[in-house]
């Protein structure tokens, strides 16, 4: 989710944004939206903040998109939906709503983890690609059940994956 710094662009430019251009935050959502996200790996990460002061932080590593700071908050929020194992949030989707908090004696945005687990829609297969598949598990080169787990097949797909001599 990149945005244009340019003047004319349809969409304006948050000011946090130029000041940690490297992580996600509450102002890189567009006001309203929410943004589901499915994580990489998680792991700690020397921080250089504005001021220049390194700091030890945890990092959530995001599949196409900027890497997400993870304060406690956040860290629990993920405990509860996936177990207290940093290694078991691997491949897991969350989707990330922007807030307020107390912070500093002032409100301020901050970026949540809504508490329900997200289910990713399947990709669709066309036919070409279908056809492609059956040749390769009558190939022995790839299994019936791979596809049908990695993909939302049509009844009559499902039909045609069914058939002898391939089933």
């Amino acid at each position: 989710m990149k945005k244009s710094m340019n003047p004319g662009a349809d969409s304006k430019t948050h000011w946090k944004q130029l000041m940690n251009p490297e992580f996600l935050g509450a102002y890189s959502l567009p006001e309203g939206e929410d943004l589901v996200v499915t994580i990489a790996c998680v792991n700690n990460r020397e921080i250089v903040g504005a001021q220049g002061k390194k700091e030890i932080l945890t990092v959530a590593t995001l599949v196409n998109e900027k890497p997400m700071i993870l304060n406690a908050t956040n860290c629990k929020a993920l405990a509860k939906l996936y177990g207290k194992h940093i290694e078991d949030w691997a491949n897991q989707s969350i989707t990330l709503f922007a807030s307020t908090t107390k912070f500093g004696g002032e409100m301020v945005e901050c970026l949540r983890i809504k508490p329900q687990t997200v289910v990713l829609a399947k990709p669709t297969l066309s036919d070409e690609r279908l056809t492609n598949a059956i040749a390769q598990i009558q190939a022995g080169k790839y299994s019936i059940d791979k596809l049908t787990s990695s993909y939302q097949l049509s009844p009559a797909q499902l039909s045609r994956l069914t058939e002898r001599p391939h089933a």
